[in-house]
């Protein structure tokens, strides 16, 4: 039985200010309950496709679809249950710095939830452990680490148990250890809610550990979306480079 689908693109084209395109004919399925990886260079299209997927923008052409519904035309409005639905991780975090770390976890449940002081500062202990951080819920963002901050903005994106969670470029500026530690959040968060989730990123250590499908997405089009193994061991030139960081071959990077 083939797995339900949770969204889809189909044969999307974007570009920002109808200058020149970012996405072409984009089209990929994101499966209920998978982590899917999408990897590229600087500049790919990467983290746009996620921006799409929150409703950021509207496609050119194509259509986006989430449990069978067209939300290509959607109106403002209209994309915030969906939102509630996700969760995102920022590349750099994206913390508020005058905001404490239990303000900023809760951040969204204060604005669309009616629970209480004690029962949002119980819900930011709770995801703060989840992510192996205890007794910062006081401290502001300028106090932590890199890594300690990427580890309150996932807290923050789990906080109100998403379907679905976006990770634009999670391990970005961090050294390798610290990315093995966040690959391993994302698995153990992804086994604890069940959830759908987006891997944006060119750290291929990251893909493999935490990827249950691989794309690639190269000058604007999704080149190939493979289970893991299989991208592992095509023979594809432009997946062999990529895999093993050749500047040499068919995918150009400025």
């Amino acid at each position: 039985m083939a797995e339900p689908l949770l969204a889809s693109f189909e044969k999307v084209d974007f570009g920002y200010n109808a200058g020149t395109p970012v996405l072409k004919d984009v089209s990929f399925e994101l499966r209920k309950g998978e982590t899917l990886v999408i990897l590229g260079g600087s500049g790919s299209g990467k983290s746009t496709i996620l921006r799409l997927l929150l409703g950021f923008y509207g496609v050119d052409s194509g259509r986006i679809s989430f449990d069978g519904q067209d939300v290509t035309e959607l109106g403002e409005g209209e994309w915030l249950p969906l939102r509630k639905r996700m969760g995102m991780v920022f590349q750099e975090g994206a913390l508020f710095d005058s905001l404490t770390v239990g303000e900023n976890v809760t951040f969204a449940l204060r604005r669309f939830s009616t629970k209480s002081r004690e029962e949002l500062r119980a819900i930011a202990e709770e995801r703060l452990l989840w992510v192996g951080l205890r007794g910062i819920q006081d401290k502001k963002p300028a106090e932590l680490s890199g890594g300690m901050r990427k580890r309150v903005g996932l807290a923050r994106a789990i906080a109100m148990d998403p379907a679905y969670v976006l990770y634009d470029e999670p391990t970005t500026g961090l050294d390798p250890i610290s990315s093995d530690a966040i690959a391993d959040l994302i698995l153990s968060l992804q086994a604890r809610l069940k959830c759908t989730s987006i891997v944006v990123t060119h750290d291929m250590a990251l893909a493999f550990k935490v990827g249950d499908r691989l794309s690639l997405l190269n000058q604007g089009r999704m080149h190939v979306v493979v289970e893991k193994d299989a991208f592992r061991n095509m023979q594809d030139p432009a997946v062999q480079q990529f895999i093993h960081g050749r500047a040499e071959g068919p995918i150009q990077f400025l």
